[in-house]
């Protein structure tokens, strides 16, 4: 099994970040493990997801890391006044989970047009879905990465150790079994908040 091209860092897509936000998150204990994007558009695989914290910690190393990304969340959460309105402005795109309607290809083209600007276009995603316990990942982001032939960065939230880290970016091949033995050698030892609510890094069957 050839194992997938990894791509380096590139200092000048390492943007100065919140000191502030990167203050809060050393108050909690929290590290910060990032060199720099290897390009403007990719995804982001967040993994695991296994409590509401994770989007604390999320949204604090958005800003601490000072990356423009953007993330799928449900499209209920984007109804509410003001939290609708908050949601958008730190980079939410709204979801309808019960029905597709094309996302995966909507999203693809966006990131494709973004690349012929020249424009910045990360989109961060937990593929497992929920908090609780699933048979694998969904394959909507990892689609979008291969539909825009944009890299794939695989972050992860050790508690553990306490580390936020976002350092190791592949190109996918488009085989999913190629590219999921890679996911599992990199995030296959990450524990979140609860370890027993991990998900299998698998595509569901």
């Amino acid at each position: 099994m050839k194992p997938l091209e990894r791509l380096p860092a590139r200092p000048e897509f390492k943007p100065r970040g919140s000191a502030l936000a990167r203050f809060i998150l050393r108050c909690f204990g929290w590290r910060l493990s990032f060199d720099g994007l290897p390009a403007r558009q990719g995804v982001i695989l967040v993994y695991p997801h296994t409590s509401n914290w994770d989007f604390v910690i999320g949204v604090l190393a958005k800003w601490a890391l000072g990356v423009q990304i953007r993330y799928w969340g449900k499209d209920s959460l984007f109804k509410v006044p003001l939290l609708g309105a908050w949601a958008r402005w730190i980079g939410g795109i709204p979801v309808d989970r019960h029905s597709k309607h094309g996302v995966v290809g909507q999203t693809a083209a966006q990131m494709r047009e973004a690349r012929e600007r020249g424009e910045n276009f990360w989109l961060a995603v937990a593929p497992e879905g929920t908090r609780s316990l699933t048979p694998g990942w969904r394959s909507g982001a990892y689609q979008v990465a291969v539909q825009a032939g944009v890299p794939i960065g695989l972050a992860s939230f050790d508690v553990p150790t306490r580390c936020i880290a976002l350092t190791d970016f592949v190109v996918p091949t488009g085989d999913a079994e190629v590219d999921f033995a890679t996911f599992r050698a990199v995030l296959g030892d990450k524990q979140g908040f609860r370890p027993h609510l991990a998900s299998p890094i698998r595509l569901k069957p």
